[in-house]
């Protein structure tokens, strides 16, 4: 079946990589750009919050779209960027900047703290859409923006504009997704937020997943989702068990924080991380490490 945007099975929110100074490590960024194409991710997620979005000048974005297309310009890899703001005309002007940088798609997330009702989400998403030709992916996340988007809603967006073309669903409802599917145009895709959630709404339909964990674990994961696809499904439930906790483990602190600290035990970028985030301390790496390492030896 033919989808409107194809981003893949696992899109990667991915991390910006800082020097002791906290500023971007543009050395690291395509360094880690490329090791995550070649470790399971189709699609990386520039400036998100995952990517301390909140915390980078303009120009920094910039610099860091230009940086991350380059380190994927041999590659069939694609490029979203973070284009969500709870101000409507700030997120179209924003949507229209990444088309100029000529990015293949962006995310937005629902309106956050001011917390609009269904018909303020469909004028803001009718807004964005009509602003730009990209690809626009909507973020659901009730827990971050206080309202959540329902499914009815996401497919009147789905239905009257072609280039609203997926949503990241970070919510443990599992009716939604199913309404979602009955409701939305099946060349809508569907992606969990969330990594824990992969497997359970991959099984009612869900494209793939926007993914954190991807980063330290993306070919389990990509071996995961494939093994579901192909129908072995007890392999894609082990790996789902076997992961489990690290799913988990890297959201015991405020994100990116943990994952940082895990790709620095790596060795693939320093685990800086900009105020008003602070690094773990000694104690809660090795409470970290001590799961994550036992989940890859295991």
């Amino acid at each position: 079946m033919a989808i409107r945007f194809d981003a893949g099975e696992i899109i990667t929110a991915m991390v910006t990589p800082f020097d002791a100074k906290r500023e971007i490590d543009y050395n690291k960024v395509e360094e880690l750009t490329k090791y995550l194409i070649t470790h399971g991710s189709d699609t990386v997620l520039v400036a998100g919050t995952t990517g301390e979005g909140p915390t980078l000048t303009h120009e920094e974005e910039i610099e860091l779209l230009s940086t991350t297309k380059r380190a994927v310009a041999t590659s069939k890899a694609k490029v979203i960027m973070n284009a969500g703001s709870n101000c409507t005309e700030t997120a179209c002007r924003t949507a229209k900047l990444a088309q100029k940088e000529d990015v293949d798609a962006i995310l937005s997330v629902v309106p956050y703290y001011n917390k609009p009702n269904q018909k303020g989400m469909i004028e803001h998403f009718s807004a964005i859409a009509k602003s730009t030709d990209l690809p626009v992916i909507i973020y659901n996340i009730p827990s971050r923006t206080g309202v959540n988007m329902l499914p009815e809603t996401v497919a009147k967006l789905a239905k009257e504009f072609d280039n609203i073309v997926g949503i990241k669903q970070s919510c443990p409802n599992m009716d939604a997704i199913t309404e979602m599917k009955l409701l939305c145009p099946e060349d809508f895709s569907i992606y969990s937020g969330d990594d824990s959630l992969t497997l359970p709404m991959l099984s009612l339909g869900a494209r793939g997943v926007i993914s954190v964990a991807s980063h330290i674990f993306g070919a389990q994961m990509k071996s995961m989702i494939r093994n579901y696809k192909t129908g072995d499904f007890i392999p894609a439930l082990n790996m789902h068990k076997k992961l489990y906790p690290a799913f988990k483990k890297l959201f015991f602190a405020p994100n990116p924080i943990p994952v940082k600290a895990a790709l620095a035990h790596k060795g693939i970028i320093e685990e800086f991380v900009r105020r008003p985030l602070v690094e773990l301390t000694s104690e809660e790496k090795a409470e970290l490490f001590k799961v994550l390492d036992s989940v890859e030896e295991d």
